[in-house]
């Protein structure tokens, strides 16, 4: 009978270091975010980043997601703006894989700043532990995987985008290089299925990363193809087959209704890429207080892409490691790859002027969907940091201390990144009475007043969306990347509101409630226009105190 101790203790031990790794990871994500997030966590229910327009909007985004998949699911997409359009969240990025992370918290607080604020936290555990499994991958060595993961989840791109939640799931795309290399080095149905639905998640999670992602697949498949003669082996093309259908499967009846917006006119120019490309000074640009001394010196710059000291210096030297001797036997083009991936990005960054990105417009139709080309400038990060992964291993083969090696270049990393307190985040108002009083109301369109139109005052119309996470009543006020021509058409008569052109125009399109916010209006109009709106016969009052005034339009 003891002989068949043994087998059961190895395996005891096997199936507890396969699972204290992963939670070890997941703690370490956990603090090391809320450290560097701080004081977010701390005040996780009543904070946000409601400096800016594009914060507010995020915020609803992702309650609006997250409170339509746990209630009715198959509404996501027909999200309460622009009344009477369809299909407005894919007017932007639908951002579903927030909402989808976002989803039990708001169905257990119904509070748009826990909820927004959890998602946020979280893509940083993502980015972590997608980068570490990557580089543990690539190097076998924990300690290298460690210390990239630290760069890259942490990196000064991203705490330049905490307003815009799409963007802080850049840990999709190491994620999909994981499941790259996996069916690289052993390709399988399986591995396939799993690649198809990493580009899947990468394209739920954000529209820029998902175009990103099959682009480095597309470039890795063709690569490896060629470095390690793949092309002759009938299964990797029936892998690639495999991963096409399950990620074009996946991810186009989420793509439908943007195909559907499209021919009503949606899409970007080359005109806007080149307004929203990468200059050189971008890629010294960086928020962290170890970089801030030299902004005043590096002009104007039209994004954040510096990827950090220890990530260019060491992924430089990664690079000069591979044209020396490469890093270990078989793997040169392995890392060969990444640094084409870097080039590309850095390229691609630039935008039009620079030529890569015309080209690309003209052959890749997803990329009428983008405005920014100057994003793809975190391929250059993502590439340095795995880089780096090659000079941190052979420092720690040589290191006699490699606990003490990890605890430095971990807190080298930190001070080269670190940029807390967060300052962007703001505390948040209470809930307006006035918006408990419209959640007990009968369902019906609500029109928001003032009602700004010109140009650059439409993003002040995400003050009433995030407003209306409180009532979910649908809105005939909107903002997002598209405007439809129904609100463009009519967006100065109703912003003479009571004028009977703005009346008519309401009752066309089956307004059943309006809501003036007082604190809004110059101090001039208030007086005559409450005493115009109390006399009139088809306005009336609901609630008649406060900062907001809510009538009910009658037929």
């Amino acid at each position: 009978m003891r002989a068949l101790f043994p087998p059961a203790v190895a395996n005891l031990r096997a199936i507890r270091t396969a699972v204290a790794e992963p939670v070890w990871v997941l703690a370490a994500g956990v603090l090391l975010t809320i450290a560097l997030t701080y004081p977010v966590a701390f005040q996780i229910d009543r904070v946000g980043r409601l400096n800016t327009d594009d914060g507010r909007w995020s915020i609803w985004v992702v309650s609006w997601v997250a409170h339509a998949l746990t209630s009715r699911p198959w509404t996501v997409f027909d999200a309460n703006i622009f009344h009477p359009e369809p299909l407005t969240l894919a007017y932007s990025e639908a951002n579903l894989l927030a909402g989808l992370i976002g989803a039990p918290v708001w169905l257990f607080s119904t509070n748009p700043y826990t909820t927004y604020n959890v998602v946020f936290l979280a893509s940083f555990v993502l980015s972590l532990g997608a980068t570490y499994y990557l580089v543990r991958y690539l190097t076998a060595s924990r300690a290298a995987a460690a210390v990239t993961a630290v760069l890259f989840a942490f990196c000064p791109y991203v705490f330049a985008r905490t307003a815009h939640v799409q963007l802080l799931f850049i840990g999709t795309l190491p994620l999909v290089l994981l499941q790259l290399h996996r069916f690289i080095d052993g390709p399988s149905k399986r591995r396939a299925v799993w690649l198809g639905v990493g580009l899947w998640v990468a394209a739920l999670g954000c529209g820029y990363y998902g175009v990103f992602a099959a682009m480095l697949v597309g470039l890795g498949l063709g690569w490896f193809a060629v470095t390690r003669r793949l092309w002759r082996r009938p299964a990797y093309w029936w892998g690639i087959v495999v991963a096409a259908a399950v990620s074009i499967g996946l991810t186009l009846p989420f793509f439908l209704p943007y195909l559907q917006i499209s021919a009503r006119g949606f899409g970007r120019t080359l005109q806007d890429a080149s307004l929203n490309s990468a200059n050189l000074a971008a890629f010294a640009a960086s928020s962290s207080w170890a970089h801030r001394s030299w902004l005043p010196y590096i002009g104007a710059y039209s994004e954040v892409l510096f990827p950090g000291v220890l990530a260019v210096s060491l992924g430089f030297l990664g690079l000069l490691t591979i044209a020396r001797r490469g890093w270990r036997e078989g793997a040169r083009d392995v890392w060969a790859f990444y640094a084409v991936v870097a080039g590309l990005g850095f390229w691609i960054a630039l935008g039009p002027a620079a030529g890569l990105y015309r080209v690309l417009y003209d052959y890749v139709p997803a990329l009428v969907f983008l405005r920014a080309p100057a994003r793809a400038g975190v391929l250059v990060t993502l590439a340095l940091c795995v880089l780096s992964a090659s000079v941190v291993r052979d420092v720690m083969e040589r290191s006699r201390r490699t606990a003490l090696t990890v605890v430095c270049l971990g807190l080298l990393a930190l001070a080269d990144l670190a940029q807390f307190p967060l300052t962007q985040f703001r505390q948040a108002p209470p809930p307006a009475a006035a918006y408990q009083v419209l959640a007990q109301l009968p369902r019906g369109p609500v029109a928001h007043f003032p009602y700004w139109y010109q140009t650059t005052d439409l993003p002040r119309h995400a003050y009433y969306m995030l407003g209306s996470t409180a009532h979910w009543q649908p809105l005939v006020n909107g903002y997002s990347d598209f405007i439809p021509s129904s609100f463009r058409e009519t967006m100065r008569q109703l912003a003479s509101f009571p004028s009977e052109d703005a009346l008519w125009i309401l009752s066309e399109r089956g307004t059943r409630y309006v809501a003036l916010h007082l604190d809004l209006y110059g101090e001039s109009d208030r007086a005559g226009l409450i005493e115009t709106l109390d006399q009139h016969p088809r306005l009336r009052p609901l609630v008649r105190h406060g900062p907001i005034l809510i009538f009910e339009l009658l037929p």
